[in-house]
Parts: C-alpha cells; structure tokens; sequence
C-alpha cells in the first residue's frame, strides 16, 4: 500500500542550470534562494556565546525578554500595542507554517481546508499536504494579491486557515489587510498574515505604517508571524515569533510546548538583542534596494518591464515566451547566475523568474561585467 511520497525539494531541481552557471570564470552567482549573505550585528553575535542558556531547557513559549523584545519591535516601529499573552516564539518560521494545519486541524476536525495564495511560498501548500488536508489556491490579480471573491463558499466553510503573504514572495505585492481581515472574520476562517519581509516595503504609504501589519486590525481572528531571517541575517538562528488572538496564541503554544518546539535558548538571547536595534536594518534596506536596483537594471535585458517590488527583495521577471524554465535557463547561460523558475511558486506563476537580491555586492558586480562583455561595452564599475 503506498503512501506519501515527497516531492522533490524544489531547489534541488535546479542542479543541471547550476552546473551550466558554474562554467563561468569566477561561478555562479545564486539568486534562486532569499538566503541573506550580510551579517549581522556584532552585538548579536556576541549574545549567542554570552547568554547562559545552554544548559537548561528553554522556555518553549519564549523567554519574556524575547517576547518583551518581540513587542517592543512592533510598537516602536509600527505602532502596534500587544500583550504577553498574544506573542509566543517558533523555531524560526518555515516549522510553524508547515506544522499550523495539523494543529489546527486537530483543534477542529470538522475543517480540512487551507487556503493560500495561488502564487506563494511552497510552504504553506505543502503544510496542508503534511497534515492530510486540502491545499486550496486563491487566485491572484494582476497586483499579485488575493482575489477573495473567487473563493469559493464551500471551500471557505470548510477552511482551517487562511495564508497572506504581505510584503508577497515572490512578486513583492502589498495586501489590503483591512479586507483580507474583514472577509476572514465575515466567514469564521483564522487569517494567518506571514510578514517576513515587512521591514522591507518600498512603498512610501505602507512603509513603516501600522497598516504593514494585520494587526492593525484588532487581534481576534488574526494572527502574524514575523522572523528574524530576514530583517536581521539570521536564518541560521531559527527564531521567529507570532502574535495576535490570544485564544489561538494560547492553544498555539500549549500544543506546541508537547511537540517539543523551542528556540534554543542562545538563540532567543541573540535575537532579542537584533529585535532591539534598528540602526542596522536601516542600513540592510540601503543595501537590498540599491541591489534590486542594480538586477532590474541587468534583467530589463529579458524583461523591460520588470519592475521595482511594492516589497522584499525579489524582482519577479516576465519570460518573454511565457516559460519561466526557459528563461531561468538563458540566464543561467548568459549571465553565469541561478534564479527560480516562477512554477516553484505555483503554476500560476509559470510565466516568470524569482530573483533574489541576496549576493554580495561583488558578486552581483561580476554579473555586471559578464553583461558588459557580452554587449561588448567596457566596464567602469
């Protein structure tokens, strides 16, 4: 009898384009992955070999100088008040949206629905899938945002939870909070607002404003889930936090504390260090938007109306064939570098190319070389 078999990680599959990129002088450039490559502060790097919390067990709900740090940070740069009850830690923010659905669906068993956007981070497909529920796409417009009234009713009586993605990955679009709120209270579904990337909104009217977030929308039947990966360099760390209804929050960290999910203890020291300083994301977001800036200019060779992302730090780029395959593989052969092809994001998705503004400044110089070369130009940077 057979049972699930997992499907190939989706950047494993990028091997073959990664040999043809490595045969150029100097390598390939990886763009396929949002791996930060900057390091972080000092500071928090200090914190992991100063803390003094090897040896007991940590806190699985977060230690309340990480919890305190972690409502700080919202207050201080987006005006949004919470209590201790409403916050809680995760390791990092991939586990908790691929193990939410079991959870959910153990505290509901009459629900079997996920619904994400069409056009998303794998993950929260996959999280349904893993909990033995259905994955249902929303589909997108042409802003790369939820269309909710393609929902359809059924699927919306039978939903555990509804993923946002706002700064979105891959396309960078910016959500209205206030509806995607307003349609999951009017339908009884629990909105789950995943915002990575909201220290990184180009925007001017949603940049830094309380309206980032959905919580700005009152707590009851939201949730967002906020890490560290990216806003502060620390993938490697896993800690992330989530905040919002604290009846979810409550049951959330109870049945999480069985499973054994706790940040390491080092970890929340170092993080709540990160959580309490600004100056360095400040000087992050310098750096990501002068990159994106650099790659646009590069990827209008293939796709002249790339355009600059509401937010992150992808550029979403149009196959000028409508395969995105086949454009991940001409810059891989003409450029030396590795993007994504959009299907990994869904087949809506098909179409295009995720990359990742995340190489060193001296890489993505090297891909500004080869593109003069080819052209024929000289090089002056």
């Amino acid at each position: 009898m057979a049972g699930f078999v997992p499907p190939p990680y989706p950047y494993d599959r990028l091997d073959e384009l990664r040999a043809v990129a490595d045969g150029f002088e100097g390598g390939c450039v990886d763009l396929s992955v949002g791996a930060p490559s900057d390091p972080p502060p000092p500071a928090v790097v200090a914190a992991l070999s100063a803390s003094d919390a090897e040896r007991g067990y940590p806190a699985s709900l977060g230690s309340a100088a990480y919890r305190e740090a972690a409502m700080g940070w919202l207050a201080r740069r987006f005006g949004i008040d919470t209590t201790g009850a409403a916050v809680a830690g995760c390791v990092g923010t991939k586990e908790f949206v691929a193990s939410l659905p079991h959870y959910l669906k153990l505290r509901d068993p009459s629900r079997d629905t996920v619904l994400y956007p069409a056009v998303s981070y794998p993950s929260y497909a996959m999280g349904a899938l893993l909990a033995g529920c259905r994955a249902v796409p929303v589909p997108v417009d042409d802003q790369w945002c939820l269309d909710l009234a393609a929902v359809d009713p059924d699927d919306a009586g039978r939903s555990l939870c509804l993923w946002v993605n706002t700064p979105g990955n891959p396309a960078g679009g910016l959500e209205d909070l206030a509806a995607v709120a307003d349609w999951g209270r009017l339908h009884r579904v629990p909105v789950f607002s995943d915002e990575c990337y909201i220290e990184y909104i180009w925007d001017a009217e949603q940049d830094r404003s309380p309206e980032a977030s959905i919580l700005s929308q009152g707590s009851t039947g939201v949730m967002a889930v906020h890490s560290l990966s990216k806003r502060s360099n620390l993938a490697g760390v896993r800690a992330g936090f989530y905040a919002g209804d604290p009846d979810l929050v409550h049951y959330l960290s109870e049945v999480r504390k069985h499973a054994g999910m706790m940040i390491p203890g080092p970890a929340q020291a170092a993080a709540a260090v990160a959580l309490g300083d600004d100056a360095h994301v400040d000087a992050q977001r310098a750096v990501y938007r002068s990159r994106l800036s650099r790659l646009r200019a590069l990827l209008s060779a293939y796709d002249p109306a790339v355009a600059t992302p509401g937010g992150a730090f992808y550029l979403w780029v149009a196959s000028p064939d409508g395969d995105g395959w086949t454009l991940a593989r001409r810059v891989a052969e003409e450029m030396g570098a590795l993007v994504s092809p959009g299907e990994f994001y869904g087949s809506a998705g098909a179409g295009h190319i995720r990359v990742a503004a995340v190489a060193p400044d001296a890489r993505i110089g090297l891909l500004e070389q080869r593109m003069a070369a080819r052209r024929g130009d000289t090089v002056g940077r």
